[in-house]
């Protein structure tokens, strides 16, 4: 299915392609706690920003893998490049006109990354039937 989101303030606007019935990951590391951020993952082909692209800034910390992508202009971020799937997409739920109908909301132990993130690999990876 193909949904559309934006920031609060409609400057970035975005399009991802993902299952009606999709997994969602509720982290409790110290940025996704603060900003309520829900957990999208999918291959960079499924996702496409509609328009905005230069209203965008980028945040990393740590080991400066993970690109974070917040609008200028609300401070909303809306998707960014995981540290855990550099190949793909992670969008935030809460940004989206409408949720997965289906989805399935599943903690996630951010606050020990090095631990779990290996069990997030294959979301930035294509589906075998598409």
């Amino acid at each position: 299915m193909l949904f559309k989101g934006s920031c609060h303030c409609g400057a970035v606007n975005f399009q991802v392609e993902a299952k009606e019935d999709a997994e969602i990951e509720n982290c409790n590391c110290s940025i996704c706690a603060m900003s309520g951020y829900l957990h999208l993952i999918v291959p960079k082909d499924n996702f496409k920003i509609l328009n905005g692209e230069s209203e965008l800034s980028t945040y990393t910390f740590n080991s400066g893998i993970a690109k974070h992508f917040f609008c200028r202009t609300c401070g909303i971020k809306p998707f960014y490049i995981p540290r855990s799937n550099p190949d793909g997409v992670d969008v935030n739920v809460n940004c989206l006109d409408e949720p997965p109908a289906k989805m399935r909301i599943v903690d996630f132990d951010g606050q020990n990354w090095e631990l779990n993130a290996h069990t997030l690999a294959h979301k930035s990876k294509p589906s075998p039937a598409e």
